[in-house]
């Protein structure tokens, strides 16, 4: 992992903060011990900007979606992410959210964790969500995790309130006290469905996993490294709305039937991501080594 990577100057990420009168937060239900679920309290982007959707999109307005995209972080593209900055989701979360602990360097994000008093939080921690929202698609990530308990690092999509929509989400988190498995998972209509452990061939902490899920009208599909590991095809539990693709490595003192007890780590922890890529329905696979290229039947 990085010790140290040079980041993108931290100006350019403050003048993205600054520019948003508002911050978005997302909280967890108190009642919830199994995934990390969300509530976003402030405003958020803008929902598409300009782009027109997908041919292959829904025609409804709850499933318009922002085109296809691959970011391999060679920079920060700041119309692209907002970085999680002073708040936190809630009272579950042991950490601040710190624009520092988000760094670009040498084709790579790295979110970090570690032992900082900020705010009313003794540790740091670091997200960063799309401005846009996506639709039906292929949805792709390479990433790398790292150890210990009391963490968790996630990729995963969200919508809810503070866009006037209901809670809809789509997770892969990599339970950090175990890295032999990720737990997959959806929200709909701010209900779990379809939790999972998968396995994770070698540990998501021993090298770079591909983690993906292609959402249909008629299916969810989730795989890891290229093997499906989740289906669901049963109406009532497909997500209905479109959503925000988000990255986020934090720790909990109170979730210990999850997430484990936690512990100090004593040093940094990171969660490196190499690639994160969305292609729309109907629209070609857009690197050799996407599953678009590859999983028939992809309307």
């Amino acid at each position: 992992m990085n010790a140290d990577p040079k980041t993108t100057p931290m100006a350019a990420i403050d003048a993205m903060i600054s520019a948003r009168p508002n911050r978005p937060m997302r909280l967890v239900n108190p009642t919830r011990l199994l995934s990390v679920g969300a509530l976003l309290l402030a405003a958020a982007a803008a929902l598409l900007g300009a782009a027109h959707p997908s041919r292959a999109q829904d025609a409804s307005p709850e499933m318009q979606s922002a085109p296809s995209f691959v970011d391999d972080f060679k920079s920060f593209d700041r119309s692209r992410w907002y970085v999680s900055d002073g708040w936190s989701n809630g009272n579950h979360q042991n950490c601040t959210w710190s624009k520092s602990l988000v760094k670009f360097s040498d084709n790579m994000l790295t979110l970090g964790f570690e032992k900082r008093k900020l705010k009313d939080r003794e540790f740091a921690c670091a997200e960063i969500q799309t401005k846009q929202r996506f639709g039906y698609g292929t949805y792709e990530a390479r990433m790398k995790t790292d150890t210990g308990s009391g963490l968790n690092a996630a990729f995963f999509t969200y919508i809810g309130p503070a866009d006037k929509q209901p809670w809809y989400e789509i997770d892969f988190e990599v339970l950090t006290k175990d890295t032999s498995k990720v737990q997959v998972n959806s929200y709909i209509a701010g209900k779990p469905k379809n939790e999972k452990l998968a396995e994770v061939e070698g540990g998501a902490d021993k090298g770079f996993n591909d983690y993906a899920f292609i959402w249909e009208k008629d299916r969810l599909r989730w795989y890891v490294n290229g093997k499906l590991v989740q289906e669901v095809t049963n109406p009532e539990q497909l997500p209905t709305h479109s959503q925000k693709i988000f990255f986020s490595l934090w720790g909990s003192d109170t979730l210990k039937n999850w997430m484990g007890a936690f512990s100090d780590p004593g040093r940094q922890v990171t969660m490196q991501v190499q690639r994160v890529a969305f292609t729309a329905l109907g629209q070609p696979c857009q690197f050799p080594e996407s599953l678009a290229c590859s999983v028939s039947s992809i309307k």
